[in-house]
C-alpha cells in the first residue's frame, strides 16, 4: 500500500465539495439537490463508480465545471468518491445540509474554496480517501480587530444580521 497527497484543482471563484457515497443513484440525486436548492446555478459533478464497469459518472450544468470535477475524480480514483464543483456565487453553505442528508452520501470530506489536498491510500484493490488538508495552517489567534472584521464580513455577505 502507498499513501500520497493529491492536490485538487478547480476554477477561481468556485468551491468544491468532496465526499463518499455508496450507490450510482448518487449522481442523479445530487443533481436534483442542486436544481432544487439553487436554480440556475452552474456546477459540475463526477462520481467514481466502485463496481464494474467502474466508470466516472458525471452530471452538471456547465461543461467546464464537469470537466474539472472529472479531472479531480480521475486523479484521486477512489471508489464511491464524488467531486462537486460549484460555480461562482454558489457556496457549500447553500447545499451542504441537503447533500449530507442524501441517503446515499456516507460522508463529506471537505467543502471549501481553499487549496485542497486529499490524502489517498492506494492498494492492489483500489484507492481510498484517508483525509484532507484544507487551506493553510493558522498563523495566530484572532484579536479584537480580527473579531470585528469577521463579524462585519458575515453581515456583509448576509449570513448574520444586526
Amino acid at each position: 500500500m502507498t499513501i500520497e497527497s493529491v492536490a485538487l484543482s478547480w476554477s477561481a471563484d468556485c468551491n468544491i465539495i468532496v465526499g463518499q457515497a455508496h450507490f450510482i443513484k448518487t449522481v442523479e440525486d445530487i443533481a436534483e439537490i442542486l436544481a432544487a436548492s439553487v436554480p440556475g446555478a452552474k456546477w459540475g459533478l463526477a462520481f467514481c463508480e466502485a463496481s464494474p464497469p467502474c466508470l466516472v459518472r458525471t452530471e452538471g450544468t456547465d461543461e467546464g465545471l464537469v470537466a474539472e470535477a472529472t479531472h479531480n475524480a480521475m486523479d484521486v480514483g477512489a471508489g464511491h468518491s464524488f467531486f462537486l464543483v460549484l460555480g461562482p456565487g454558489v457556496y457549500p453553505i447553500n447545499v451542504l445540509d441537503r447533500i449530507k442528508a442524501c441517503p446515499e452520501v456516507a460522508c463529506v470530506f471537505a467543502a471549501t474554496g481553499n487549496p485542497l489536498e486529499l490524502i489517498v491510500a492506494r492498494s492492489d484493490q483500489g484507492a481510498g480517501i484517508l483525509g484532507v488538508i484544507d487551506g493553510s495552517m493558522p498563523l495566530g489567534v484572532e484579536g479584537p480587530d480580527d473579531k470585528k472584521a469577521r463579524k462585519e464580513l458575515l453581515r456583509r455577505f448576509g449570513y448574520k444580521f444586526g
